[in-house]
């Protein structure tokens, strides 16, 4: 339980142990550069834009730690955000656990973000911290979704695929991150789902607790750079943001 008489604070867990093979070959999709800088350097100032956020904890490759320590201090943030870099593990909910390891006592609220998601807006951010800091024990943003939905029967890659069934798509959103939670929830649902049961995010872990799950609005410019086109569309949102935000 957290004591009323401190103020609460927050902090953000970003994994970013993976290879991003979808991107191609090389280096990993985190440190592939976006205007000049590291995808993940955009993830982390993203987080650090927040004054709500006062610790963010980088979760990175098994053997690449040190690596990315020494880049991410290349680029320093605001005095009132500490910076920690971890080893991860061989999956994201590995990776997670471990980031959640390096969080302090003092912490009551944690943010779980994608390295790959780099643009996404501050205002989205506050809003994730707002609602868990309103009693909601796990948020997720998320948008409304724009085309229609089929259920298939799963074939082999090339073979025409059964549908059967047509989700209401009012009923559906689309997914993003950070996802907020209260940090003891977090940490129970990591102990408890094991992996490979189902879950495909965090939330989806604190789903199988039976522990409620809300959604607050996302923004189209947090969006998961995947695929060499999604590399281009965030250059794109990021030389706008440079020529009307003074976006460095």
């Amino acid at each position: 339980m957290s004591d009323p008489s401190r103020p609460i604070r927050t902090a953000v867990v970003i994994p970013a142990a993976g290879r991003g093979v979808r991107l191609g070959p090389g280096t990993p999709k985190a440190l592939r550069a976006l205007g000049g800088t590291p995808m993940l350097v955009h993830a982390v100032r993203a987080m650090a834009a927040s004054r709500a956020v006062s610790l963010i904890v980088v979760v990175a490759p098994p053997d690449g730690a040190t690596e990315v320590d020494r880049l991410l201090h290349e680029y320093p943030l605001a005095d009132r955000t500490d910076l920690v870099v971890v080893p991860g593990g061989q999956t994201r909910q590995e990776s997670v656990r471990l980031g959640l390891a390096a969080l302090p006592d003092t912490i009551d609220v944690v943010l779980v973000h994608d390295a790959a998601r780099p643009l996404v807006p501050v205002d989205t951010v506050d809003a994730v911290v707002a609602a868990v800091r309103a009693g909601a024990a796990a948020v997720v943003p998320a948008l409304p979704l724009a085309d229609t939905v089929k259920q298939v029967e799963p074939q082999p890659q090339g073979t025409p695929e059964p549908v059967v069934g047509t989700p209401e798509r009012a009923l559906l959103r689309a997914v993003q991150t950070p996802q907020g939670f209260d940090l003891e929830t977090l940490r129970k649902a990591h102990d408890t789902v094991v992996e490979g049961e189902g879950a495909t995010d965090d939330a989806g872990l604190v789903e199988r607790l039976g522990a409620p799950v809300v959604v607050v609005p996302g923004h189209e410019e947090a969006f998961k750079v995947t695929r060499p086109l999604d590399l281009v569309l965030a250059e794109a949102v990021l030389a706008r943001r440079r020529a009307t935000d003074g976006y460095v």
